[in-house]
């Protein structure tokens, strides 16, 4: 399954087994909003997760943003609509629209890695926030700016926000709206590394690459059991790891990971 879904705003490609998206809409800062990008980034997941072909996922920004969020000609034409079917508006605007994002981006099962290469603003950020890495720069800006504009972080942010930065940081920068530079960003875990502006999409695909040449199946599995931690009890997850670990003891690939480190050789991954 390598062949990539046509998408509407966005560039999807496939190389070395890194799948790279790149919202590609810079005439408005790519904005998640008025634009087919949120619906991009929900067909590229699913694509993701049924190809084995994938094992790391880079997600980025044509042009000098990331994403700058909203689009505020929208917001003005929806605040118009609220009139006439409030319940209607949030199945369309958010349950069957928006909020599809962040459960496609949690559901990916390999790496997400977000090169930042420029402003990520409300749902900017969040969407970095729903990746697994955030690469930055020194363009590199974030603001969970929702409240500057009266409105909250309906996709979700609140919920990603503070698994990155703990309660009491998301809270402030939250209910501040103000911007964060990309040293501060660093300091505060939002990005894992800083590097030069024209590095951070290769610097990104490095560390893609990178994971992409471990065992694929071994890839997801891994990733799995991290998201299950996140929610389960310690026995639980152990239950978990002792089901999954005796799976990967049958597979393939570990007998090769084996076979190659006693004969001291790069391994050949088959997938299997």
């Amino acid at each position: 399954m390598s062949d990539t879904p046509a998408l509407t705003d966005s560039l999807l490609t496939l190389e070395h087994r890194v799948a790279t998206l790149t919202f590609n809409r810079h005439d408005v800062r790519n904005a998640l909003t008025g634009t087919a990008l949120m619906e991009d980034i929900v067909q590229t997941a699913t694509w993701v997760n049924h190809n084995t072909e994938v094992s790391a996922l880079v997600v980025t920004g044509a042009g000098s943003a990331f994403s700058s969020g909203g689009n505020l000609k929208e917001m003005g034409e929806l605040r118009g609509r609220f009139g006439e079917d409030p319940v209607k508006l949030q199945e369309d605007m958010y349950r069957h629209a928006i909020q599809l994002m962040p459960l496609a981006l949690e559901s990916v099962e390999v790496p997400t890695i977000a090169a930042v290469n420029g402003p990520a603003i409300g749902a900017g950020f969040d969407v970095c926030n729903m990746c697994d890495i955030r690469i930055g720069c020194s363009n590199t800006v974030f603001a969970e700016a929702f409240i500057n504009l009266g409105i909250l972080p309906a996709d979700g942010g609140s919920w990603f926000l503070q698994r990155v930065v703990g309660y009491q940081r998301a809270l402030e920068l939250s209910i501040s709206g103000r911007r964060v530079g990309a040293e501060e960003a660093l300091k505060l875990n939002i990005l894992m590394e800083i590097v030069a502006p024209d590095s951070v999409l290769s610097r990104a695909t490095e560390i893609a690459r990178d994971f992409a040449s471990k065992p694929p199946r071994s890839v997801r599995m891994t990733k799995r059991l991290l998201k299950a931690a996140q929610r389960l009890e310690l026995k639980d997850l152990l239950d978990m790891c002792a089901s999954m670990q005796t799976v990967s003891h049958q597979m393939g690939d570990h007998g090769e990971a084996v076979t190659a480190l006693i004969e001291n050789r790069p391994p050949k991954y088959s997938g299997k």
